[in-house]
């Protein structure tokens, strides 16, 4: 069973090993995915819809100067018995007129239509900081959306780093396994001759085992990050396979990436809390001018029919229908609420502390910008002198193996020392990909940093 599982392992690898190597309509480049992701992504696709919402607030700010007509007409029905006396209405007490000498229970009928137009001539620069506010509330969302691009952007070009790396240890893993069951048929004859002792298979079938395992969670991993991409980019997690030279493309111009200057004034980021502090300085104004006097022209013309007679006779009900009475008033008037002056400076306090904390974080935001940069030119540095290492221990370990497998044929050496030596050699290979993709995440991070990524991401192509 353990052989029939073997068999199927190995053919599997070696068979993912071929399309990998050969299919190359599989192969998916950076920039493509990258692009595909920005026409594709849920959440890009949320924040432009966020976009059309501040977009038809402008739209409707602008329109906030319009003046107000409004139409009214009734038909009631009840008693007309009044007494003298002022009150406030709350809303609920209803009009009524006439006092009369005596009381009366008899039932008339009115109607009553009522045109007004009321229309804010001035109010200090009110709408024009209302059309303000709708302006940089769109500007934030819009620059948000810029930076959710950005921010993607990069999430992408990591896990597409991920991915290169898990398929890198794939293959390490692949020549692993072949290597532990070379040094099992190995054993196997030799045990066979009498030359090695048993036990020595089963330290060969617990290793081969250890290796298959360890395939099998790389292979899961691989997977996982297939599926990421997938849901941003709308691609087949299995059409989604690294470009393998891209690794080394990164490391052979690093250099010339960064030859453009650092841009840190203009970064998304920046931009944004930019946007977000001076938003908030236009809600300042917008506040003082909310509180400063409104001028307006008003009009009305309406007309009113009663049941009732001019000399006080009821009439029939019919009577009450149609306008026996009109008038119009036009008139210019001013009005400004003196007590609203304390609820203005204390709205004014609170927006401008809400001013002070936007200015911090574009200062805290700054501030991680450049220590980024930094973090990153040292990672970088520490990489690259990573990378000149390796190798000789890569090729040392190579050597070393391929000595001790000659020794332990020749029954030289225990199974002990050659399994070190493959173990020695297994962790340069697994080292000098995870260096590779160390040093390449740290061209990303200095290129987010610097706002350097687009010009990155199209040097790749």
């Amino acid at each position: 069973m353990n052989r029939q599982f073997l068999v199927y392992i190995l053919f599997s690898m070696l068979t993912w090993q071929q399309v990998y190597a050969q299919d190359e309509n599989h192969i998916t480049g950076l920039s493509d995915l990258i692009q595909m992701s920005l026409n594709h992504s849920p959440g890009l696709h949320a924040d432009s819809a966020a976009i059309l919402i501040k977009d038809a607030q402008l739209a409707a700010a602008k329109y906030n100067w319009l003046p107000s007509l409004k139409l009214n007409y009734q038909t009631d029905i009840g008693t007309n018995n009044n007494l003298p006396g002022g009150y406030f209405s709350y809303g609920i007490v209803p009009s009524n007129s006439r006092v009369r000498d005596r009381g009366t229970s008899s039932t008339i009928l009115t109607d009553l239509g009522i045109a007004f137009f009321d229309w804010e001539i001035y109010n200090f620069g009110g709408f024009e900081a209302q059309q303000k506010v709708a302006s940089s509330d769109l500007q934030v969302q819009q620059l948000h959306f810029e930076q959710s691009k950005y921010d993607l952007q990069y999430k992408i070009a990591t896990a597409y780093l991920q991915l290169t790396r898990l398929s890198n240890l794939l293959s390490i893993q692949y020549q692993h396994i072949l290597r532990n069951a070379e040094i099992k048929r190995t054993i196997r004859s030799l045990a066979i001759s009498g030359i090695k002792a048993g036990v020595d298979t089963s330290i060969a079938e617990a290793e081969l085992s250890k290796s298959r395992l360890t395939y099998l969670e790389l292979n899961n991993q691989f997977k996982q990050v297939q599926q990421q991409l997938s849901y941003i980019s709308g691609i087949a997690p299995e059409n989604i396979y690294p470009d393998s030279l891209l690794e080394d493309r990164i490391i052979n111009n690093a250099a010339l990436f960064f030859a453009a200057p650092i841009d840190s004034v203009n970064h998304p980021s920046i931009n944004l809390y930019n946007a977000i502090r001076q938003n908030s300085v236009d809600k300042e104004t917008l506040i003082r001018k909310s509180y400063l006097p409104k001028v307006s022209f008003e009009a009305a013309a309406w007309g009113k029919g009663s049941s009732v007679s001019a000399k006080d006779q009821f009439r029939s009900l019919g009577n009450g229908l149609g306008f026996e009475r009109g008038n119009y008033l036009v008139g210019f008037g001013i009005s400004y609420n003196i007590v609203d002056l304390k609820k203005s400076k204390l709205q004014l306090r609170t927006q401008r502390a809400n001013t002070d904390y936007a200015q911090k974080k574009l200062e805290e935001q700054q501030a991680l910008l450049s220590t980024a940069i930094s973090e990153a030119d040292i990672e970088l540095s520490t990489a690259e002198s990573r990378l000149k290492e390796i190798p000789q221990q890569l090729n040392a370990a190579n050597a070393a193996y391929r000595q001790k497998l000659s020794l332990y044929k020749s029954g030289l050496i225990d199974i002990i020392e050659l399994n070190a030596a493959l173990s020695i050699l297994y962790r340069a290979e697994t080292d000098y990909t995870n260096a590779k993709f160390l040093f390449c995440r740290a061209v990303f991070q200095k290129a987010i940093a610097a706002n350097q990524l687009p010009h990155l991401i199209n040097s790749l192509k």
